[in-house]
């Protein structure tokens, strides 16, 4: 398995849980996982209900089997700060800079830059080896900017070409292209089944490919139960209303405490139930077109179920349990996660 998860997603389709959920199911089994934010919007404390992440690496979280989840928030001023005193041992100047605007100033007319150094920071995470040689985290999850953006936020040297063909610049954007291109590394995206996520998704792994970037898998997120079974789609998709009766009372009588049958409460309400019967099986075949297309991606594909009371520490708790099982079911087909 690869050690640095990247992952992105269109706006909306949860990519900041999933890559926390993605976290806690690698971190499980005593491992140590670190999950890092790029965008500055503290997304992460805020799933893990803590404070706002500061620029150092923090735990936040035991996993299953004593796992250990720690966080990062990556500032791209404070790490230009770093990189200026790693190479060019500009320590106080470095700070004066900042003060003077410096800072702020070079991170934005020079985009490149910013992203060498957001993205050189996770991979620097992903090498470090403490004094006996093993790796100080098992794995980094990193929640990525979304799928638009992708791209050319991985593809630092690409970025960087423009600012410096050689020199310490040049070097870092090689050593981190060095790891993002190699099988260490996997980048993973987050759709939901609707036809808009999934046309970026597509998008975003061809875009990967052709810059000879490493595609992960794919997670479905916020997958809606199928309420009504087959006799019941096909009689709602017909507008056959004794039958789509018939259907809903088996529902009401399936979820009702003491399963009294709901035949007369069915018919006071079967216009609206109808109606709503209909939206369903048009949003079940819409759903099973996207997920064919997803089967189309030919990559490894998980589903995370829709949490009706939105994502508290329990439901992200939920969701790693519901990778890691998925996980595990691969790994016994004989299948990389």
């Amino acid at each position: 398995m690869s050690r640095l998860h990247v992952v992105s997603g269109k706006g909306g389709t949860g990519k900041t849980t999933v890559a926390a959920a993605l976290a806690l199911a690698l971190a499980a089994e005593g491992k140590r996982a670190l999950l890092v934010e790029v965008e500055g919007r503290q997304g992460i404390a805020q799933l893990f209900e803590t404070e706002a992440l500061p620029y150092e690496e923090r735990k936040i979280a035991v996993a299953p089997g004593g796992g250990e989840v720690y966080a990062l928030a990556i500032d791209a001023e404070r790490a230009l700060l770093d990189y200026l005193h790693m190479f060019y041992k500009l320590g106080s100047a470095g700070r004066a800079l900042k003060k003077l605007g410096a800072i702020d100033f070079a991170t934005t007319i020079a985009p490149g830059l910013r992203d060498v150094l957001l993205t050189g920071k996770a991979c620097e995470a992903v090498r470090r080896k403490d004094r006996t040689g093993r790796f100080t985290y098992d794995y980094v999850v990193m929640d990525a900017p979304p799928t638009g953006r992708l791209t050319r936020f991985l593809n630092v040297n690409d970025e960087v070409a423009g600012l410096a063909r050689i020199g310490p610049i040049h070097n870092q954007a090689q050593a981190v292209m060095r790891v993002l291109k190699s099988p260490e590394t996997a980048v993973h995206f987050v759709t939901l089944l609707e036809e808009m996520p999934v046309q970026e998704t597509a998008d975003g792994i061809a875009e990967l490919r052709a810059a000879g970037l490493p595609v992960g898998g794919v997670v479905i997120n916020m997958v809606r139960p199928e309420i009504l079974d087959e006799a019941a789609v096909e009689a709602a998709a017909n507008g056959r209303r004794t039958d789509v009766v018939h259907a809903l009372a088996h529902a009401l009588e399936r979820t009702t405490p003491g399963g009294a049958r709901r035949t007369g409460l069915a018919e006071q309400l079967v216009d609206p139930l109808l109606e709503q019967a209909r939206e369903h099986t048009e949003r079940l075949a819409l759903e099973h077109q996207e997920r064919a297309e997803v089967a189309r991606f030919g990559l490894p594909t998980y589903e995370l179920r829709l949490l009706g009371d939105g994502v508290d520490l329990a439901g992200l708790y939920r969701m790693a349990r519901e990778l890691r099982k998925q996980f595990s079911e691969r790994s016994e087909q004989g299948v990389s996660a």
